[in-house]
């Protein structure tokens, strides 16, 4: 059955895909942090969404998905418009240039981020073979 992105059926297959995935669980073996993906309105969508991920140690332990920022805090935040996200998702947009042009908005330690690339790219190869998957 399909998941669309950004519905709470597709973070949850997301939670899934990320504990199964014995590469993801190497990469991220030393990353401490939750995070969350705010998915922001745009032209082609119509409300914001909010992605919580207890991340820790090359596992996802929690997910949750809310409605507003406000419903949730993490160590990282990153926001973008939905038509961003779904770049990120396609291939068409390399998720550290985004961090770099601001095309991704990060709160939090972007020096951790930084020392950390292989885990944040291993991330969105998890996102991105889910996403492809449905689309």
């Amino acid at each position: 059955m399909p998941h669309d992105f950004p519905s709470q059926e597709w973070l949850q297959a997301f939670h899934q895909k990320l504990n199964s995935d014995p590469q993801y669980a190497q990469v991220a073996r030393n990353w401490e942090g939750d995070l969350c993906l705010i998915i922001d309105p745009d032209e082609t969508f119509d409300r914001q969404v909010v992605m919580y991920f207890d991340l820790w140690h090359g596992a996802c332990r929690k997910v949750g998905y809310h409605r507003s920022p406000d419903e949730v805090q993490a160590r990282f935040v990153i926001n973008a418009p939905y038509s961003n996200w779904v770049r990120i998702l396609e291939g068409e947009l390399h998720p550290i240039q985004a961090l770099a042009t601001m095309k991704l908005k990060l709160r939090g330690n972007m020096a951790y981020i930084m020392r950390n690339v292989p885990t944040v790219l291993d991330f969105t190869r998890c996102a991105r073979e889910l996403y492809q998957q449905n689309n």
